[in-house]
């Protein structure tokens, strides 16, 4: 293979008939004074001719998804390769554009936690997680050896039926016990459809166990345990209860242990939990958003000091911007009658006047709307531009309280991995998420199954940290970065590809 890249009778812009030869798989750098032509060969001649070569070589189908470059004016350049430019300057302006997305790190992130991250019930800490058979008979055989157990599902009555009904049901399908309030109630009498034989309306009891199968705690009985257990799950609605036995009537409650096929915590069932995915944890996502800030992070809201830009003013003087308009003259009005009710003079600077006025005037009080609430009630006249020109120069971004900045949705936060959310783990320095992800404890299931995510992590952290990166953050939006900065996120990226045998031009 030809070792150097010929260029004969390169004339693009101000280069005048120059013929170069340039080492392969060598870092070579042009320099020189402005205007001297080192972007229109290094970008406008060897790039732009790599890179239309390689559209070229595409199929007529892929091509029209791509921009063509123009052929640059040269008589002959040869062995060259598909070429990558990396220019120094950040075009990024949206908001929504972060280190992260911008070097998809996020988006391995993402996979990490909706793969192997464990949510927790925000009430009482516990790990959320769906059972299944064989998991739930691995749960109730951790219980202590030998305990006596009750496997029992739950049953939700309506209101029309009635307790005869109930327990003819229930021996119909051949249950002979339940627990009516932790009460051990035998069905196996005379008469159970009578409740004064039972001594207990089952329709009125407020939790109502039937009682499955009885047995101690063993690893013999594990087949008789898992049909069991998957009786109960098949009865109850994907809802099974393990109870520990006491001595008497009473069953003892203390070992109960409750089991789900359904995404929800046990103990608060009326908690929904959506199932870890990839879209739950991206921002740009309107499933995974905070749908208080649709994923921005913050929030425009009412800003005192946009409001009250000089405290130096008095009422008279305009304190007060927004009503200073002649739209408004008849709320300035309103201001000033208020101040003279209040027995306040309208020439004192606003900063002397008294703290609980001031609080009215901006909130509204006992006889006064107050500005936020008044501009607040221009909001549903927004369709009008000139509203929208009004009120958004009194707001200013603020921290949504929702997610507290996260951009996701606050169940998205109930996921954890090694006990971070992937908020924090966003908000820490590269040099820092580097070996937090290099020492990341899995079980053995947990690394087979985060073994590639984990894997293209380590590259991809280990080339920004390189590039002299380490003080960022994966939350860092993109278009705060400067041009050097952004230049060197493009040139990471590339070098994460793993691309060999390419030509980068680098500005």
């Amino acid at each position: 293979m030809d070792q150097k890249i010929r260029i004969r009778g390169a004339r693009q812009h101000n280069l005048k008939n120059l013929d170069l030869d340039l080492p392969r798989r060598a870092l070579t750098v042009i320099t020189g004074p402005s205007g001297s032509g080192k972007s229109s060969l290094a970008l406008d001649t060897l790039f732009a001719e790599g890179q239309r070569r390689y559209v070229e070589s595409l199929s007529t189908y892929a091509k029209q998804f791509l921009d063509r470059m123009e052929k640059p004016s040269v008589d002959l350049i040869e062995g060259i390769a598909p070429a990558v430019a990396i220019e120094q300057k950040n075009p990024t302006k949206s908001s929504r554009s972060t280190v992260g997305t911008a070097t998809e790190v996020f988006d391995y992130f993402r996979l990490l936690w909706a793969r192997v991250g464990r949510t927790r019930c925000p009430d009482c800490g516990d790990e959320v997680r769906p059972d299944t058979v064989s998991s739930a008979v691995g749960r109730v055989l951790d219980l202590p050896q030998d305990s006596r157990i009750l496997i029992t599902f739950p049953l939700n009555l309506s209101e029309r039926v009635t307790h005869p009904l109930v327990v003819e049901n229930l021996l119909a399908m051949g249950f002979l016990r339940v627990l009516a309030d932790g009460e051990l109630i035998d069905l196996g009498v005379q008469e159970p459809q009578d409740p004064s034989v039972l001594g207990v309306d089952l329709t009125g009891v407020s939790r109502l166990l039937v009682v499955v199968d009885r047995l101690r705690v063993s690893p013999e009985a594990r087949d008789r345990l898992a049909d069991s257990v998957g009786t109960a799950f098949a009865e109850g609605e994907g809802e099974a209860v393990i109870v520990g036995v006491g001595e008497g009537r009473r069953a003892g409650l203390s070992e109960v242990l409750e089991l789900t096929e359904h995404f929800r915590c046990p103990r608060h069932p009326e908690r929904e939990f959506p199932e870890p995915s990839p879209q739950l944890f991206s921002f740009n996502s309107p499933y995974g958003s905070c749908p208080e800030c649709t994923g921005f992070g913050a929030t425009l809201e009412y800003d005192e000091d946009l409001i009250l830009p000089n405290p130096q003013r008095s009422i008279q003087d305009g304190a007060v911007d927004p009503w200073t308009k002649p739209r408004y003259f008849r709320e300035q009005g309103g201001l000033r009658q208020f101040a003279q009710d209040q027995g306040l003079s309208i020439y004192a600077p606003w900063h002397e006047l008294p703290e609980d006025f001031r609080s009215s005037v901006l909130y509204g009080g006992p006889g006064f709307q107050g500005v936020i609430p008044f501009l607040r009630s221009r909001e549903r006249k927004r369709y009008k531009r000139y509203i929208r020109v009004f009120l958004r120069q009194y707001q200013s971004p603020k921290r949504c309280r929702a997610c507290g900045g996260s951009r996701i949705r606050p169940e998205a936060l109930w996921v954890r991995v090694a006990d971070r959310t992937i908020a924090e783990v966003s908000s820490l320095p590269l040099d820092e998420l580097r070996p937090w992800v290099e020492g990341l404890e899995l079980t053995e299931m947990e690394a087979r199954i985060a073994e590639s995510i984990l894997r293209e992590l380590e590259s991809r952290l280990g080339f920004l940290v390189e590039v002299g990166l380490g003080y960022l953050t994966l939350d860092r939006q993109t278009r705060t970065l400067s041009g050097g900065e952004g230049q060197r996120i493009n040139l990471a990226n590339s070098l994460g590809s793993s691309l060999v045998d390419a030509l980068y031009v680098l500005d």
